[in-house]
């Protein structure tokens, strides 16, 4: 008998470049850190996949959900998967065959690799993964998300909106832009709930030539939409103007949409999302941890909040907003939420480079609040959404996990059960 000393044929996990939408969420969630990218493309490194498919879930358009079968010293490298516009074609058996018995291996199942190691310190410790306590899926009262009603597998490749609103919701900074977008598309069906995304496709190519790739927004509305019952949304979107260095930057998206004027035109695909999504429940409670644009679904969830009440169908639900930003002058929105009522919104902010004043981070205002937190991770119907930059996710949880064990809580019990319940979701980039 003359088995392999390895299997010759085994699966590559892939992402497919034609349907990504560059949101990041497949590289935050991944445990032993094998997806990376660059400007163009997300990709596996196969030699760190372990195939736990503890991304495949998550990902909002399906797009990481793809393997291929290749023997196993021609597979796929990183540098090859930058490179990709699409997936490479699916290899018959008959190839299969012959590359195996050119490389000297006999004939084998395909099989996923070998578990990899988790990620560990230089002192040999495993590492905090912030990531696996995130839910994959919904609150068990959330509403029904539609996807993928338009993109590049669907039936219609994009959809045309409008652009009826373009307003700054910041002070002008030397280094950043924000402004609030508001897209109506018109008579052609775009539902959208709460904490979902869309795509937009910029006009034009990349340096490859290439047209360029959609870039991936938190909706800032409303289901019922920015004006209420007509067919639109609104994006809250940041443009850099310069580096950490000081040098000018223009990114491609956020340029292109925070120059746009009312009545232009714009691609759009999606909508995307079915997990990061606000409960229904009308007394649930709602624990919103953002960032600067990361506020965008927090904003929406909000508003659907304050319009349930203003109709007579809210019913006690608590709603606590832990709002960070550089200064106050960065703060989109920050204007309307120091005009919600205090009793129906428990508004935190938190400031790093306020003048005069010592960092503060949105988890430093998480534990002078830690009574309340604690009291809402053991409520079943309490459910928390963290979403902003990647750097604050660990910290975030890190302090739910400080505030549970300060309470008498079992951490391993209260995070298992918040990710298993769909009650704590993370959306960070």
């Amino acid at each position: 008998m003359n088995a392999p000393m390895e299997a010759a044929v085994i699966k590559q996990h892939l992402i497919d470049p034609e349907i990504c939408i560059r949101c990041n969420t497949c590289e935050s969630i991944c445990p032993v850190g094998a997806i990376t990218h660059d400007s163009r493309n997300y990709v596996v490194d196969v030699s760190k996949c372990n195939w736990c498919n503890d991304c495949i879930s998550p990902c909002p358009t399906g797009s990481i959900d793809n393997y291929r079968r290749v023997v196993r010293g021609n597979a796929y490298t990183v540098e090859e998967q930058l490179g990709w516009d699409e997936l490479p074609v699916e290899l018959s058996s008959g190839e299969l065959a012959a590359q195996s018995a050119e490389a000297g291996l006999g004939e084998a199942e395909a099989e996923p690799q070998e578990t990899a190691a988790p990620a560990a310190d230089p002192a040999g410790q495993a590492t905090f993964n912030s990531a696996q306590y995130g839910a994959t899926i919904p609150p068990w009262s959330a509403a029904h998300a539609y996807t993928n009603l338009y993109g590049p597998k669907a039936a219609e490749k994009t959809v045309t909106a409008t652009v009826t609103g373009n307003l700054r919701v910041t002070e002008v900074g030397k280094d950043y832009d924000t402004h609030h977008v508001v897209l109506d598309f018109g008579s052609m069906p775009f539902p959208v709930l709460e904490g979902q995304s869309i795509g937009i496709v910029p006009p034009g190519v990349d340096a490859h030539g290439k047209p360029h790739h959609a870039r991936q927004y938190s909706i800032a509305s409303p289901r019922n939409g920015e004006r209420p019952g007509h067919n639109n949304l609104s994006l809250t979107i940041k443009r850099v103007l310069e580096d950490h260095s000081g040098q000018p930057v223009r990114g491609v998206a956020s340029n292109y949409m925070c120059d746009l004027k009312v009545g232009d035109q714009v691609q759009v695909i999606g909508p995307f999302g079915a997990s990061f999504l606000m409960p229904n429940h009308p007394k649930s409670s709602i624990v919103m941890i953002c960032t600067g644009t990361g506020s965008a679904p927090m904003r929406a969830m909000t508003e659907w909040r304050r319009r349930l009440r203003a109709s007579g169908k809210f019913e006690g639900g608590k709603l606590m907003l832990f709002f960070g930003a550089r200064t106050p002058a960065e703060l989109p929105y920050f204007g309307p939420l120091q005009n919600l009522p205090k009793d129906f919104i428990d508004t935190n902010f938190a400031f790093s480079r306020e003048a005069g004043k010592s960092k503060r981070y949105v988890q430093d205002a998480m534990r002078e609040r830690a009574a309340d937190l604690a009291a809402l991770l053991q409520d079943p119907n309490a459910c928390f959404y963290v979403c902003g930059l990647k750097a604050m996710e660990e910290g975030v949880v890190l302090a739910l996990r400080d505030i549970a064990t300060g309470a008498g809580l079992d951490w391993d019990v209260v995070g298992s059960a918040l990710k298993r319940e769909g009650r704590l979701h993370l959306e960070t980039y």
